[in-house]
C-alpha cells in the first residue's frame, strides 16, 4: 500500500530546553544549515510523502510561516489547548483530516532516511519503530511479545523483555487510528496529559495488534534537553549526512 500522508506532532513547549523554548519551537532548532523540521520535510518528500499535516501549539506562527512556503505540501492544524494537554490530544486534532494510512512523527527528531523507507516497505500496516540501544539518556523502552507491542516505559523495571527503544516514528492505519482516538476520548477525561506512546498506543495494544520493527544501527536522536542537543550537533547529524548520502 502506498502511503502519501504524514502527521507531525509539533505542539509541545520544550520545557526541558528553557533557554530556547521561548525563542522558537524545538522543530526550529538549527543543526547544520537549516531547522530540523526542514530536514524532516525533505526526508518525507524523498520517500514519496506528498501531504504533511503539522499539529501546532507553542509558537504556532513559526509553522504557519513554514506552511506558507510549502503551500502544496504542508497543512496546519492547531491544538488550542496545547499548554494543558498531552501529545495524544494533538494527535486527535488531526482526526477529521485523516482517512488514510499515515506516518506519525515527532517534530524534534533527527533521523536517517532509512527509518522511513523500512517502515513504508514493511508488510504490516501498524508499526512502532524501534532502534537498538542508543545510550542517549531519557530513553523510552519497549516490551514486546514476539513482534507485538506489550508496553513502553522510561523505567526499565516496569517492563519484562525489552526489545528496543522508541524512535518516535510510527505507521498507522485508519482502523488503528480509530481505536486510538476512541481510547483518547475516554482517557483524557481523567488524564488530559495523556500521551500517544506510553499512554494510548500501550492501552490500545491490549486488544489491537500493533507491530514493532527494530533497526539495530539506526542513527537518530530526539532533542528534549541540552545533552540531546550536544549529541545531535557533535555526533548524530554529521553521521546521518554521511549515511544518507551513501543510502541515496
Amino acid at each position: 500500500m502506498t502511503i502519501s500522508t504524514a502527521v507531525i506532532i509539533a505542539a509541545g513547549m520544550g520545557t526541558r530546553l528553557p533557554e530556547r523554548a521561548h525563542l522558537h519551537p524545538k522543530g526550529f532548532i538549527e543543526i547544520g544549515d537549516r531547522p530540523i523540521i526542514e530536514e524532516s520535510l525533505n526526508n518525507l518528500l524523498s520517500v514519496g510523502i506528498t501531504r504533511i499535516i503539522i499539529v501546532t501549539g507553542h509558537l504556532a506562527h513559526y509553522y504557519e510561516d513554514l506552511a506558507s512556503h510549502h503551500p502544496d505540501l504542508v497543512e496546519i492544524i492547531h491544538n488550542p489547548d496545547f499548554a494543558d494537554t498531552g501529545s495524544m490530544l494533538s494527535v486527535t486534532c488531526a482526526e477529521p483530516a485523516i482517512e488514510e494510512d499515515f506516518l506519525l512523527l515527532e517534530s524534534d527528531l533527527l533521523y536517517e532516511r532509512r527509518a522511513l523507507v523500512e517502515l513504508l516497505e514493511h508488510q504490516n500496516r501498524d508499526i512502532v519503530l524501534m532502534s537498538g540501544w542508543t545510550h542517549s539518556g531519557d530513553e523510552v523502552w519497549i516490551e514486546t511479545r514476539g513482534d507485538l507491542l506489550v508496553n513502553m516505559s522510561k523505567q526499565r523495571s516496569d517492563l519484562g523483555s525489552i526489545a528496543g527503544e522508541l524512535v518516535g516514528i510510527c505507521k498507522i492505519s485508519p482502523p488503528l487510528f480509530k481505536e486510538m482516538c476512541n481510547d483518547a476520548r475516554i482517557q483524557q477525561v481523567s488524564n488530559p496529559k495523556y500521551c500517544y506512546e506510553t499512554g494510548c498506543l500501550v492501552s490500545v495494544a491490549d486488544t489491537y495488534p500493533i507491530h514493532c520493527h527494530r533497526i539495530d544501527n539506526l542513527l537518530w536522536t530526539e532533542i528534549d534537553n541540552a545533552t540531546h542537543l550536544r549529541r545531535a550537533y557533535d555526533l548524530i547529524y554529521p553521521r546521518i549526512q554521511e549515511v544518507d548520502e551513501a543510502f541515496a
